[in-house]
């Protein structure tokens, strides 16, 4: 197991540790569970862009608010 392990780690340029984490976070996920777990991973980071955009306008226009 750990040879096989040790072989596909080298094929795929990755570090032993980070191919079991990635058999742990994936590990029993077909393509299309894993398709849209990505989809929703970039959505996830496109609302948290644009939560801080909103939050950064809202704090410029307290701030200027305050100095009124």
């Amino acid at each position: 197991e750990f040879r096989r392990v040790l072989f596909r780690s080298r094929e795929m340029a990755i570090s032993t540790p980070t191919f079991y984490k990635w058999r742990e976070k994936y590990g029993g996920m077909d393509v299309a569970l894993l398709t849209r777990m990505k989809e929703l991973e970039a959505e996830n980071a496109r609302l948290k862009k644009m939560y801080a955009d909103e939050r950064l306008k809202s704090d410029i226009l307290q701030e200027a608010l305050r100095k009124n």
